[in-house]
């Protein structure tokens, strides 16, 4: 089958897919990664991401980003700066669409307590987490667990691996999505424009969040030079902007401008990468090329102190932190409680959990902790000890 014309020699093609690892006939109206898509989209994991949170826990506030929303913003930014690459958007929304499937309730402070409960069973890593969504914990399909989605979805979806994990994944299944991490190549191009496009996503609407709960001000963010600049623009073309009743907008014109900036940035520095390395195709862009999705120098710096900005005012404020420690608390006596009498699971995992002991229970319990959202943790935790902990 001939390629698409409209794509760069270096994307990924549908037709030259490294496939699936059950394989399917085609569909007749759809490509494999567009089917990918539509797969991730009706999956069970995708539709609990609408209560699972970012920053914000869900009980906070109907505004702040959850990650389903995050999801959908990491899509879109994808989808323009890979039509500007001529690299697969299909690809690049499957994947945006996926990264976050495995993670767990309560944000980061979940994955943190949960990494802490597994840590004598092989830890908990929640792109990998997202790998056993779509390759097991989904089940859908008479003829396999999972969504059986392609090698290049399932490859940016695990952008993360340890060298421990990579190579119990490359004994399940050699030169599978695991082996990159053990070779130190590069995925391709569509999945490391989702890492950054997630990158980009999640500091813009930090900001907007965070300035929304009052944990930090538009004074605050001046000493932010890649918010402040598109600030101080934005404010000099519209002086009546910087009225108090109008710094909503404000706000709002200045992510907008920084993000435009971001991606006309991403796209500029990658071209240019492109161009120096050259590469043929997908599997030139995988062995013999550094990563190529990139900022130019300057704007990764000006990154880099937005994000130092928001772990020292935001992600550390002392209200985050309270919210934090309560939300860790459920999932450790979470893990506790169904580790000791697991048929308090729903019936699926406890049915598992009581065939094994050890390792596997604990990845049982992991699992199912995973897949909560964040009320439905606060109530089990509630029904399970009596506590209330977060209202």
């Amino acid at each position: 089958m001939s390629r698409k014309t409209d794509l760069a020699p270096y994307a990924c093609e549908p037709a030259l897919t490294r496939g699936r690892r059950y394989p399917e006939p085609l569909a007749p109206t759809r490509n494999d990664y567009q089917r990918d898509r539509d797969r991730i989209v009706h999956s069970t994991a995708f539709r609990r991401l609408v209560y699972k949170t970012q920053v914000f826990l869900n009980h906070e506030g109907d505004l702040f980003r959850t990650r389903l929303t995050h999801s959908l913003e990491v899509a879109q930014l994808g989808r323009s700066i890979a039509r500007s690459l001529r690299i697969n958007e299909d690809l690049v929304e499957a994947i945006s669409l996926a990264h976050d499937l495995g993670h767990t309730p309560f944000g980061h402070a979940g994955q943190d307590a949960l990494h802490g409960c597994m840590a004598e069973f092989g830890g908990f890593e929640h792109n990998l987490q997202s790998l056993r969504v779509v390759d097991k914990l989904e089940q859908r399909y008479p003829q396999f667990d999972g969504l059986n989605l392609t090698f290049e979805a399932r490859e940016g979806i695990l952008k993360h691996c340890s060298r421990l994990h990579a190579q119990q994944l490359e004994v399940q299944e050699p030169n599978g999505v695991g082996s990159r991490f053990l070779r130190r190549e590069q995925p391709s191009l569509e999945a490391q424009l989702c890492n950054l496009a997630d990158e980009i996503a999640y500091n813009a609407h930090d900001i907007d969040d965070g300035v929304r709960s009052g944990l930090i001000t538009l004074p605050q963010l001046q000493e932010v030079p890649l918010f402040d600049c598109y600030r101080a623009e934005a404010q000099s073309e519209h002086p009546e902007l910087g009225q108090p009743p109008l710094h909503r907008r404000l706000l709002y014109e200045a992510i907008r401008r920084m993000l435009s900036a971001q991606v006309y940035d991403v796209i500029d520095a990658t071209q240019k990468a492109l161009a120096d390395c050259n590469p043929s195709d997908v599997d030139a862009v995988r062995k013999e090329c550094p990563p190529l999705v990139m900022f130019s120098d300057a704007m990764r710096e000006r990154s880099q102190t937005l994000k130092r900005f928001l772990f020292q005012n935001l992600y550390r404020h002392p209200q985050v932190m309270e919210t934090t420690g309560h939300a860790q608390e459920i999932v450790r006596d979470l893990f506790a409680a169904y580790t000791t009498t697991p048929q308090e699971m729903k019936a699926a995992f406890a049915e598992q959990a009581s065939l094994d002991e050890g390792p596997l229970r604990a990845r049982t319990v992991a699992d199912f902790i995973a897949g909560m959202t964040d009320r439905f943790a606060a109530r089990e935790h509630e029904r399970l000890t009596g506590r209330r902990l977060l209202s």
